[in-house]
């Protein structure tokens, strides 16, 4: 085979990013929470995969998937540049969620001290 791909860990956290973003994205829909923006993130974890492969499928030999990408970004292409600030948003949208749920524990910690002082 003549083309090269990323290495087998690379592609484990990759998946695992996206498993864990539709499955947390999909959680917030059904608990009727950030609907939109969860709706947004489902859409783009489902669609940004779809959209490398299909553009790296005639990548040129000796270069893999990442490198592939890089080019086409430093090219100025279309889909390069909407993957790259899809996965801005998905980066972003995980702050979102993990500020949130670092608030609520901490609220949750200053109730249970509340009360324990009372």
């Amino acid at each position: 085979m003549y083309w090269e791909t990323l290495s087998d860990w690379v592609w484990i956290i990759y998946y695992l990013f996206l498993i864990a973003t539709l499955g947390t994205a999909i959680f917030n829909v059904i608990r009727m929470k950030m609907i939109s923006l969860s709706v947004i993130t489902i859409v783009l974890t489902l669609s940004v995969p779809i959209i490398t492969v299909a553009n790296s499928i005639g990548r040129e030999k000796g270069v893999n998937e990442f490198e592939h990408l890089v080019t086409h970004l430093q090219q100025g292409s279309f889909w390069s540049v909407s993957v790259i600030i899809a996965f801005l948003y998905l980066l972003v949208w995980w702050v979102k969620i993990l500020k949130i749920r670092r608030d609520f524990l901490l609220n949750k910690l200053a109730e249970q001290f509340a009360n324990e002082t009372n």
